[in-house]
Formats: C-alpha cells, sequence, structure tokens
C-alpha cells in the first residue's frame, strides 16, 4: 500500500553523519535524492526536521539555561537545517518550501496549515522549521502534530537504527526489533522510540509511525511504497 501524503521525520543528529557536529553535505544530497524519488512517484511528502545537530534545548537546559530559553535556541537550530534541506532538495529538483512556527518572512513562510496543504497538492515538498514554535515540546512531537494537521497516512520518522528495539542496539547485540508494535504497548512499556506527547497524539488520530534506517539507500521510498522495512507502530498490532 502506497501512501498518498506523509510526514518525514528527521532528526538533527541525522544530518551530520559521522562528522561531530554540524551538517554533512552529503548527507543531505542523499536524502534529497531518496526524497526526489518519492515526489515523482505522486507521493506528497512534508518534512519536520530537528536541530540537535546544532543545539538541543535540554542539553542547554541542563547546563542551566532557563528551559524556554534554551528550547528557543533550539528552534532557531530546526531552521537552519531546514534551509539546507530546502538547498539539497531544489538542487535536486524538488520545488520545496520552507515554512517555520516562528516568523523570520526574510527566509522562510510562516507556518499556515491550508498554505502548506496547497503547496502539497502542487507537488512541492514542504520542510516545517521552528517546531511548533512553543517551548517544552520536542520536534517528535512537532512531527506528529503537523502530520494530523495535514492529514498525513502515515509518520516516517528515519533514524540511525533499522527500526523500534526493545533495548539499545549499540549496547546490546542481543537486541529484539519489533516488527509491529501498538501505541499502548508503546507507552505501557515506556520505548523510548519518540515521546510520550508525540506517540499519543498518533494514536489519538490514528496516523501509524515507520522507525526506520534513513542511512540504508532507498528506504525512504520504499517506507513510502509501503513495503516492510524498519518497525510499525500502530492502534492495531
Amino acid at each position: 500500500m502506497a501512501y498518498a501524503r506523509a510526514l518525514l521525520k528527521l532528526s538533527g543528529e541525522a544530518l551530520m553523519g559521522e562528522q561531530p557536529y554540524g551538517i554533512d553535505p552529503a548527507i543531505v544530497q542523499s536524502i534529497a535524492e531518496d526524497v526526489s524519488q518519492v515526489v515523482s512517484n505522486g507521493t506528497q511528502l512534508a518534512i519536520v526536521v530537528g536541530g540537535g545537530n546544532i543545539f538541543r534545548g535540554l542539553k542547554g537546559s541542563a547546563a542551566g539555561m532557563d528551559r524556554a530559553t534554551a528550547d528557543y535556541v533550539g528552534m532557531l537550530a530546526t531552521v537552519m537545517n531546514a534551509i539546507t534541506l530546502q538547498d539539497g532538495l531544489e538542487r535536486a529538483g524538488v520545488p520545496t518550501r520552507v515554512q517555520t512556527a516562528i516568523e523570520m518572512k526574510e527566509v522562510a513562510e510562516p507556518y499556515i496549515r491550508r498554505k502548506a496543504i496547497r503547496h502539497l497538492e502542487k507537488g512541492r515538498v514542504v520542510v516545517f522549521g521552528g517546531g511548533c514554535g512553543n517551548p517544552f515540546f520536542t520536534t517528535d512531537t512537532t512531527a506528529a502534530l503537523r502530520a494530523a494537521e495535514i492529514n498525513a497516512n502515515v509518520v516516517f520518522k528515519a533514524t540511525k537504527v533499522d527500526g523500534v528495539y526493545d533495548r539499545d542496539p549499540k549496547q546490546f547485540p542481543d537486541a529484539i526489533r519489533y516488527k509491529n508494535l501498538t501505541f499502548q504497548e508503546v507507552l505501557s512499556r515506556e520505548i523510548g522510540v519518540m515521546d510520550s506527547t508525540a506517540i499519543a497524539l498518533c494514536k489519538d488520530n490514528n496516523i501509524p509511525i515507520v522507525v526506520f534506517n534513513l542511512f540504508e539507500p532507498g528506504n525512504i521510498s520504499k517506507a513510502v511504497a509501503g513495503e516492510t522495512v524498519g518497525s510499525r507502530i500502530s492502534n492495531t498490532s
């Protein structure tokens, strides 16, 4: 089953590649090429990107910053990533618009739901930056919120691992990967694939989440086409 409209959640850390900080242009171009294939096949795609490769609000608050202030700095970091993604996508021939929850009209459009949907209908990719515009909410929650607002059929969470495990596969080689999970199982077992607010939003709006490895070439296209990749979280097991 191919998805007509999807939301792709990219972590800021994914954009680093093997670098300790910042953005790896080769990773951006690899993502852009995958997205180009998805869009050319007719799927409407929106993207929410994190900012952890530049600044993470929780880390700033742990170091003594005011939490709200730290979160706003993190939101600005996501805008830097969003504009970088836009550049990579457009160089790959994909028409793209950046919309930000914090208005900065010189570099991006403000987030307007109906305008975002219209862009998608015209075949443009919409990259949402600035989180949801409020502190104390993660970009995972933003992804779930925007997916519900634009009536997306699915949330794709692209990560450095190939799905959801019962424990950290980097620390435990015998970790077991789940093929299917329910939202309730994720919440009750406190599986840290996304924060609980994001999981609850997707649960309440019946939007499945597919978690897969971003760095496997073609995985985005495979996931959008409905092929079995990674782990799927939904209301039914």
